[in-house]
């Protein structure tokens, strides 16, 4: 019989060990799911708007922590609508996400009668990444240099009638109309469009005269001057605009809960995709030039676990709800 030498064995032993420690140290492919693969992200908003922007910095950093292709994939529409029911329909193999804010996943299935998905049914959220807050900005043509002067201009102007800019339908924007037209004794109406970009380029040609939407979304032209946010959301101003007061500030509290963004994937997409996904996008986020690209653009920048961002939704959903309520809207 062929017997293997102490010598030789100890060898074996140490060989085994040896790979075991590699394995450890160098998760193996199956560890990480996605390796190799490309990993859609979905955007139910047009180019050029702020989530986009978001989506696209995170993509190009995403790429090196997943060892994948990421691709950005614009579904704009209802709000975000069109992109939710692409997430519900993918394979839940994390080859398909999607980027969102509060608006698609916590008012939209409050506001439509048939969205055609159930967030608590049909998703998992993945990971969040940073809260912010929505703004009131003016454009370039209107003389008004802050909310007041807004107030004041609509009256003398227009008679106090006036039409806002709001990035979709039956949104936190569209209802932070009604309530500044009642707190003001302003006749506003609130003007949906596809997203924020086209409100943008309005606003930018002086078609309308004001518009309600994220600062991310209005940042980068109010520093050029191009356009002004005159108030924000939230319970504390801005660090990215320390000048700028809160709507609490001018009368009109109940707006403090901040919303959220977050990464979501199909219901029953494994728990080792979503770790990877959670864990890459926790490391791009630690990233100074990451961190700062997005604090630059309005974003209060940290790392939520997907079981802390479903909390967040769940909580800021509630919060929303008796709002909604509270205006008398009725689900379309």
């Amino acid at each position: 019989m062929f017997r293997l030498s102490r010598f030789t064995r100890r060898q074996g032993l140490m060989a085994t060990l040896a790979l075991a420690a590699t394995a450890f140290a160098f998760p193996s492919d199956a560890q990480q799911p996605l390796n190799g693969k490309t990993v859609k992200i979905l955007v139910g908003f047009p180019p050029g708007g702020g989530t986009d922007a978001i989506a696209r910095v995170l993509a190009e950093h995403l790429k090196d922590e997943l060892g994948a292709t990421v691709i950005v994939e614009n579904k704009p529409g209802a709000g975000g609508q069109l992109a939710a029911q692409a997430l519900k329909s993918a394979a839940p193999d994390g080859t398909t996400l999607f980027l969102s804010h509060d608006h698609s996943i916590s008012i939209l299935p409050q506001v439509v009668k048939t969205p055609g998905f159930d967030p608590a049914v049909d998703f998992v959220p993945v990971a969040g990444f940073a809260t912010f807050v929505n703004a009131f900005a003016v454009s370039g043509g209107t003389p008004a240099k802050s909310f007041n002067d807004y107030v004041g201009w609509v009256k003398s102007s227009g008679g106090g009638k006036g039409a806002v800019g709001v990035p979709a339908p039956a949104s936190v924007p569209e209802f932070l109309v009604k309530l500044v037209g009642e707190k003001y004794k302003l006749d506003l109406v609130a003007a949906p469009y596809r997203g924020s970009a086209p409100m943008m380029a309005d606003m930018l040609g002086n078609q309308i005269a004001a518009g309600v939407g994220s600062v991310p979304d209005f940042i980068e032209n109010h520093k050029s001057g191009k356009l002004r946010i005159v108030a924000v959301l939230g319970g504390s101003r801005q660090p990215a605009l320390p000048d700028v007061p809160t709507f609490a500030e001018l009368g009109l509290a109940g707006f403090e809960d901040v919303p959220y963004y977050g990464v979501f994937a199909p219901a029953g997409t494994p728990k080792p995709v979503l770790d990877q996904v959670s864990g890459a996008l926790a490391k791009v986020l630690a990233k100074p030039a990451v961190h700062d690209r997005l604090t630059g653009m309005g974003l209060t920048v940290g790392h939520m676990s997907g079981e802390q961002l479903g909390q967040r939704e769940r909580a800021y959903t509630a919060v929303w709800a008796k709002i909604i309520k509270a205006t008398g809207f009725v689900p379309q």
